[in-house]
């Protein structure tokens, strides 16, 4: 009997030996071998997958999976994940416009100051760097990728047989202000019989975005049925010159919008850095017929632009920043201009060699990123709220209407009437 004890517990033994070593067998396999995994997720035109391939040869125990949606569907998905508290990557690129929707879910992201962000935090632009903390500055959401500084872009053509000046600083002396802007306008359309701007969007965001604050404040206030609000100058502006004839109707990102830029159908486009990659793939006939300058002071704004944010639902934070550190330093994000157009959220690349340096064919060999960077250090830190993209929408809608013949006011009114209704769902 005794022998029949103890050979059963030998067998029981063996057999609990055999299980737990299956067990980190299995366990080491998942690991891959002992690397860490991180899951990126991304969109756009980037060239992230190229820079993680060479952060992985310098760091063998990391292996980085990326994977790339369209803007829309990335938000929704990294939503929902985060809402459900599961499927979440370990980074995340967040646009800057979609911010402030996930302000809410504060505790499904990673304090990078918990990590020691503030060690890189003078490398950024301090206005970039601020728009990722929460209203008390002790917790930053991500770290600043590329952003949207704004400049003017004006056809040469177009310029040039309204009898204005076609050198880029010339231009930028001549028009310092709305104003002036407007008054250029009514020359282009007078001797060229073409409008100034090509459509109402446009427009309303020549001030639109160098708001401060615009539909929202911190605290969550809806702003835009106040009097003396920024968005209603905004608009009224884009009103006014709609009432000049100066404002086209090509609707950006439409057949017909690319057509009328490939054309110079229009004078301007105000527009961000990251415009020129758009142009240079889908206007070619617009090859050394498009320059540079600044925008007015009053105009100048970012459109565009994100940030890199770790989901707390990572087994691998550290990780993971140590990789956006390496990946958003001001020599990758010298590497991302210079490969995929996005624009330096970092001062240092502006002063180094490639940089400085750069020219752009399609622009005449014109150093256009002189011009985006002294943009960019003179952008104010923004607030949008939650549902910018939602309410901003809405005032779009009244402006289109407008454009076919409807009043303005009415339609303003409108606008405000169905953003209300909208907030209180």
């Amino acid at each position: 009997m005794i022998n029949v004890k103890r050979s059963f517990l030998a067998i029981l033994l063996l057999s609990l030996t055999t299980f737990l070593f299956a067990c980190g067998g299995e366990e080491e396999s998942a690991s891959g071998d002992g690397e860490v995994t991180l899951d990126f997720w991304v969109f756009g035109a980037t060239n992230y997958e190229d820079l993680a391939k060479e952060y992985e040869k310098e760091n063998p125990g990391v292996k980085i999976n990326i994977k790339n949606s369209e803007l829309g569907d990335h938000h929704d998905s990294l939503f929902t994940s985060i809402s459900a508290g599961t499927g979440a990557p370990d980074l995340t690129m967040i646009e800057v416009d979609q911010l402030d929707r996930y302000r809410e879910a504060q505790d499904r992201f990673v304090n990078l100051y918990d990590l020691g962000a503030e060690e890189v935090q003078d490398q950024y632009l301090d206005w970039k760097w601020k728009m990722a903390e929460n209203g008390e500055g002790d917790f930053l959401f991500g770290l600043p990728t590329d952003i949207g500084p704004k400049a003017m872009y004006f056809n040469t053509d177009v310029f040039e047989e309204a009898g204005l000046p076609t050198d880029p600083d010339e231009v930028s002396d001549m028009i310092t202000n709305p104003d002036q802007f407007a008054e250029a306008a009514t020359t282009v359309l007078k001797e060229t019989d073409k409008p100034m701007v090509d459509s109402m969007e446009m427009a309303f965001r020549a001030n639109m975005d160098a708001l401060q604050v615009s539909y929202f404040n911190r605290d969550g206030e809806l702003l835009i049925n106040q009097e003396d609000n920024g968005v209603k100058e905004a608009y009224d502006y884009a009103v006014e010159l709609n009432d000049k004839g100066v404002v086209g109707s090509y609707e950006m990102w439409t057949p017909e919008w690319a057509n009328a830029l490939n054309k110079g159908d229009f004078g301007v486009e105000m527009a961000p850095a990251w415009l020129k990659g758009y142009m240079t793939e889908n206007a070619p006939e617009g090859e050394g017929k498009w320059k540079v300058t600044t925008l007015p002071t009053d105009f100048t704004g970012n459109w565009g632009g994100s940030y890199v944010a770790i989901p707390s639902e990572t087994k691998h934070s550290e990780e993971a920043y140590e990789f956006a550190k390496w990946l958003l330093s001001p020599e990758n994000q010298l590497e991302s201009f210079v490969q995929s157009g996005l624009f330096p959220s970092t001062p240092e690349t502006y002063e180094m060699d490639e940089f400085v340096n750069n020219s752009d064919e399609y622009f005449g060999g014109q150093n256009t990123a002189a011009y985006f960077a002294e943009a960019a250090q003179n952008i104010p830190e923004v607030y949008k709220g939650p549902k910018y993209v939602t309410v901003n929408n809405e005032v779009l809608t009244a402006l289109r209407n407008v454009q076919e013949g409807a009043d303005p006011e009415e339609e303003w009114d409108a606008a405000v009437t169905r953003i209300e209704g909208l907030l209180q769902r």
